[in-house]
């Protein structure tokens, strides 16, 4: 059977189905805060709206009902939330924060927000959170914080690395908005660590379009990441907060329409990740039969969430480029509309380390002085070379496979199609070896 990318006909010509989260629900729910005229009623000085409107606190407090936590914080994007979580940690000029060089970037631009210092550690070959020996490796006296990333929606290994940041007493970040409503040994994702970040941003598993949910059982971090969400230096004088240190304020703050919209999603949260666990598990059966793929296993007593369904390609067995044998999936496939957009996601490899950006290769960020890297607080020593996290580079540029075409409403013909194509290109491989 001739491949399509050489002119064969297609495994399916049909466009898949969209994953569309918002419903009647939402739109009730929209309509009542519009009704309301209120649609956002954050002050950004010491009153009782400083901390938002009544959507904004419902949605914190069934936040933090849901994931068992203190404290929630709604922030309006996850970017936001990860530099409140800096702030909130005391990170400053002088000091360094361990990230993940195979991340959304935001992950790893929250030290530089403070004038911190990234430094990258390389991530584990078979789950692709930070390697616990890698986050040891790089600790020095100016590290701060581990900004941990629970990556394609599994947890980071949280025994290990909470272990070596209570030994070295450094603050836990962690990061996770590929890893909603999961768990670690009966633990959900995001309160492993000291702070944690959802993501409800629109290619999410729920979404508001832009937001975020932080959490945290601090008292202490909590009152400082809200302070840092609105405003924080013309609150802390009449409000009477002393600690001064990073309360520069910005405005943050998520709209009651993005709250409202937010209550709702929560509610569908279980039944979509649930689906797609099931989904996930149907076509791992069948793609685990293809010699030359890896299907990587979940980490012990973890759940996974599948932002992204990882595969590595074994080059030996499969015989062709890894790039080759994608471009011949996605040919044998036709593309869904995504949320407006035409979409079919199956890549070779995620995000370039981060540390191969310009920002880091030629260490500008702050004007044309090279700060932070070259302020004078500072007395470490930079590496952001190629090989730096040598299996962080492994995974994205020769073995790594990502796909997310396992979200509801995919039925079993949906997958059976995406499987039918990785098994077509496996069987005619030869027609793309030169």
């Amino acid at each position: 059977m001739k491949l399509a990318i050489n002119g064969g006909k297609k495994v399916r010509d049909k466009p898949f189905p969209d994953y569309k989260t918002i419903g009647l629900e939402e739109q009730k729910a929209v309509q009542k805060v519009l009704e309301s005229g209120i649609l956002s009623k954050f002050l950004g000085c010491w009153h009782d709206n400083f901390y938002g409107g009544p959507q904004v606190k419902a949605l914190e407090k069934e936040w933090s009902e849901y994931y068992d936590v203190k404290h929630a914080i709604a922030v309006n994007s996850a970017t936001s939330g990860l530099y409140c979580a800096v702030g909130a940690s005391g990170a400053g000029p002088g000091d360094e924060i361990i990230v993940s060089p195979y991340t959304m970037t935001a992950s790893a631009t929250a030290a530089l927000i403070y004038n911190a210092i990234p430094v990258f550690a390389d991530i584990e070959e078979e789950y692709f959170c930070l390697d616990p020996k890698s986050i040891e490796e790089r600790i020095t006296e100016r590290t701060k914080a581990i900004i941990v990333v629970d990556l394609f929606g599994q947890p980071y290994d949280a025994d290990a690395i909470n272990k070596i940041a209570e030994k070295k007493d450094l603050l836990v970040i962690e990061d996770a908005a590929q890893a909603p409503g999961v768990k670690y040994k009966g633990k959900f994702a995001g309160t492993l660590g000291d702070i944690g970040v959802y993501s409800l941003n629109y290619h999410k598993h729920i979404h508001t379009g832009e937001g975020c949910l932080i959490v945290t059982d601090d008292d202490e971090l909590a009152e400082r990441m809200r302070l840092i969400r609105n405003h924080a230096e013309v609150v802390v004088d009449p409000k009477g907060y002393t600690n001064l240190i990073n309360m520069v304020g910005y405005n943050y703050r998520m709209t009651e329409v993005e709250a409202a919209i937010a209550r709702e999603q929560l509610k569908k949260l279980d039944g979509l990740v649930s689906e797609i666990q099931k989904n996930v598990a149907y076509i791992t059966e069948r793609l685990s039969k293809i010699s030359c793929l890896n299907i990587p296993k979940t980490r012990e007593g973890c759940e996974h969430a599948y932002y992204y369904h990882p595969i590595k390609y074994n080059v030996e067995i499969g015989e062709i480029p890894r790039e080759k044998f994608v471009d011949a999936v996605r040919a044998e496939l036709t593309p869904g509309i995504l949320r407006g957009d035409e979409h079919l996601m199956v890549s070779y490899g995620y995000v370039r380390p981060i540390y191969f950006e310009p920002i880091y290769q030629q260490l500008i960020a702050y004007g044309d002085k090279g700060c932070p890297f070259k302020c004078p607080w500072y007395n470490g020593k930079l590496n952001y070379s190629k090989g730096l996290c040598p299996v962080c580079e492994k995974m994205h540029f020769e073995e790594l496979i990502v796909h997310d075409m396992m979200k509801p409403p995919m039925v079993k013909k949906d997958l059976d199609d995406i499987v039918q194509a990785f098994q077509k290109v496996w069987e005619n491989r030869s027609e793309l070896v030169e």
